[in-house]
């Protein structure tokens, strides 16, 4: 084998090495654009998530102090029917 040969059979190693670095650069350049896309999608996800689950907090808060209120009115309620049963047991004993 020449030296010419040689070197044109190391050139043309040096582009076929040339040549798949150029893919696989190309290659992790995809993967990167799609990984920064999953982790975008991801995160707005999160951000709805977390949003729903403050409003879902805010309506539990809304709703536990309407069954509180609604407990304490029945509480009164129930007080005000046995007094005024009391009271007209009381009258007919009279």
């Amino acid at each position: 084998m020449t030296d010419a040969e040689r070197f044109e059979r190391i050139e043309n190693i040096t582009a076929a090495i040339a040549e798949d670095r150029r893919k696989d650069r190309d290659e992790y350049k995809a993967l990167w654009r799609d990984t920064q896309r999953r982790i975008d999608a991801n995160a707005r996800a999160i951000a709805q998530i977390t949003a729903a689950t403050a409003e879902n907090a805010r309506e539990l808060s809304e709703l536990r102090l309407l069954i509180r209120d609604l407990a304490e009115d029945t509480n009164h309620r129930i007080q005000a029917l046995v007094s005024a049963i009391g009271a007209l047991a009381q009258q007919r004993r009279e």
